[in-house]
């Protein structure tokens, strides 16, 4: 199938819901030639989804918690999953819906994966097949390995957990629109009526982390959005409040083991 502009994709000459296509598989080309920015509501289907970004950015809000997806990495969203997505920059990639039915040894929860050279290229050619394609011979042999290839992915730690607290939110919500704001937690816990300690409890209840990971968290998913869509390491070191760039490489070795300018280098194989 042609690749379809994302930003059109509500169109009716466009779209096809997954969902009716009678197949294991469904799969196209996405890309948003322009910089903009593109948000597709909440919404669900039954198919599982995978989006492989090639070019560009995105963050996928699901249920309970928020993914980024750098390039040369993909996510897995399960079927009927609640879902979100958010796109900015010029952004080409790989979408695929697979059938429940097929897709049985998938991960059961949403992941962020690492993208191999044949798990690319066996997106690539899905998404030349016609969405009626004839079933059986090489086709569905296709289908197999990228299963196959998919179920091995290794998982990146690109996910940030979301409580729903709605005085978490509050804190949380105050964190992403200022994220160089570097109060203690004392502080935080205060704009939410909280004393400190129940805020330690309720993060911890909630996200599975404590204050201080989940801040650190926060600052490794924007960092690697921002460095995506082509902002510079010192910029993004002053953007997360750190005093010095650093001090911002050592602690994105720490959570990811490179430095973002080998983390970003390694997904861009053609630059120089």
């Amino acid at each position: 199938m042609p690749i379809l502009n994302i930003a059109d994709a509500d169109a009716d000459d466009d779209w096809i819901e997954p969902d009716d296509v009678p197949r294991p598989i469904v799969a196209f080309g996405a890309a948003m030639e322009h910089v903009g920015e593109v948000e597709i509501d909440h919404h669900r289907h039954r198919k599982g989804q995978i989006i492989l970004v090639q070019q560009g950015a995105l963050s996928c809000e699901v249920e309970g918690g928020l993914w980024i997806v750098p390039p040369r990495s993909a996510i897995w969203i399960p079927g009927d999953a609640l879902h979100a997505i958010k796109a900015s920059g010029a952004l080409v990639g790989y979408n695929a819906f697979i059938d429940p039915d097929v897709g049985a040894a998938l991960p059961k929860t949403c992941c962020t994966v690492s993208v191999t050279p044949l798990l690319r290229e066996l997106l690539t050619r899905a998404a030349h097949l016609p969405y009626l394609y004839e079933e059986g011979g090489a086709n569905s042999r296709l289908v197999a390995v990228l299963l196959d290839e998919l179920a091995e992915a290794r998982v990146e730690d690109l996910h940030l957990p979301m409580p729903t607290d709605p005085r978490l939110r509050k804190i949380v919500d105050a964190m992403m629109a200022a994220p160089a704001a570097r109060g203690t937690l004392d502080s935080w816990a205060k704009r939410a009526g909280l004393s400190g300690r129940t805020l330690m409890r309720l993060i911890a209840r909630e996200t599975g982390m404590s204050f201080g990971r989940w801040r650190q968290q926060l600052g490794v998913v924007l960092a690697v959005k921002w460095l995506a869509e082509g902002a510079s390491i010192q910029a993004v070191a002053a953007d997360l409040g750190y005093e010095s760039t650093p001090s911002f490489v050592t602690m994105f070795r720490k959570a990811l083991g490179a430095s973002p300018g080998r983390y970003m280098a390694e997904r861009h194989p053609a630059r120089g």
